[in-house]
């Protein structure tokens, strides 16, 4: 059993994205270049149409809600939800931004506790978030009954990386550089907590779903150089962040110049792009009477 504290969890959790929303705004073209598509493919999986009413689960800096609010067009309605006001905030002003404010609606809160309207949604979209949450059931327990009849959830997470992958590289460097322990106990949320098909699966069916579908989709992130890759992830990732901000300024650039040499090794020859790239679960579920 873990012995993780929820409250404490989400507490950090809500200061360590709100200390790297700006830098996500920073780095936003580089984010959506790369993961685009996978919005574009749950909005697709949850069969959206025009005129849809959409729920966004940890939205972040604005997707899906943003490409879902171009889909469902005027006669359509986006809610979108995080646990970062200040994720948020860059969120409301990318909307307004697009000529959006009318169609995408933004509320805080997680979404185990936050009170939503029951049997009002078509569909509910979450890219990237449901590995954060230390109750998964209660999670899904609250978009269940947000769903329509007929109603489809489709969500993302990360597959474990690849052992000789730029992400697993990095990873083992800044955990060595600083002590840290790589493997967190059973039940710890974070990026790859959910990268077990069959129990993510069950964990949809069991919470009502059904005709649960699993696919998988190449994610790739492409950076200029092993700096400007070093640059982006010592400023997006606030676990990272966290992390770092116990060394000195001196070890901190030590590590940071390692994660740099090891991006060399994935530089592209003809292009001089680095690829940081992983594997994405999609999986999607329907709530039938």
């Amino acid at each position: 059993m873990s012995s993780l504290d929820p409250r404490q969890y989400k507490e950090a959790e809500r200061q360590s994205w709100d200390s790297v929303a700006n830098n996500w705004q920073k780095w936003w073209k580089t984010i959506e270049r790369g993961a685009e598509k996978v919005s574009r493919r749950l909005i697709e999986l949850a069969e959206i149409k025009p005129g849809s009413m959409v729920l966004d689960i940890a939205t972040g800096i604005g997707e899906p809600a943003v490409t879902a609010a171009n889909w469902v067009g005027k006669n359509g309605h986006v809610l979108a939800t995080d646990i970062s006001p200040q994720m948020l905030s860059v969120a409301k002003q990318r909307a307004i931004s697009l000529g959006l404010q009318n169609l995408i609606e933004f509320k805080e809160g997680d979404i185990e506790t936050i009170d939503l309207p029951s049997s009002t949604f078509n569909a509910v979209l979450c890219r990237f978030g449901l590995m954060f949450l230390p109750d998964l059931k209660a999670g899904l327990s609250n978009i269940y009954k947000s769903l329509l009849n007929n109603g489809h959830f489709a969500a993302a997470v990360w597959a474990s990386p690849a052992q000789d992958s730029l992400i697993a590289r990095t990873m083992e460097i800044v955990m060595k550089g600083t002590h840290t322990h790589n493997t967190p106990p059973p039940g710890t949320p974070g990026p790859f907590s959910l990268s077990d098909e069959n129990s993510l699966m069950n964990s949809f069916m069991m919470s009502g779903f059904k005709d649960v579908n699993i696919e998988r989709m190449k994610v790739a992130f492409d950076f200029d150089s092993p700096e400007n890759f070093t640059y982006f992830t010592s400023e997006t990732a606030g676990p990272l962040q966290k992390v770092l901000s116990s060394q000195t300024r001196e070890r901190k650039e030590e590590i940071l110049k390692a994660v740099t040499e090891a991006a060399k090794k994935y530089v592209d020859n003809n292009t001089g792009i680095v690829k940081f790239e992983n594997e994405a679960i999609l999986i999607v579920g329907k709530k039938m009477k």
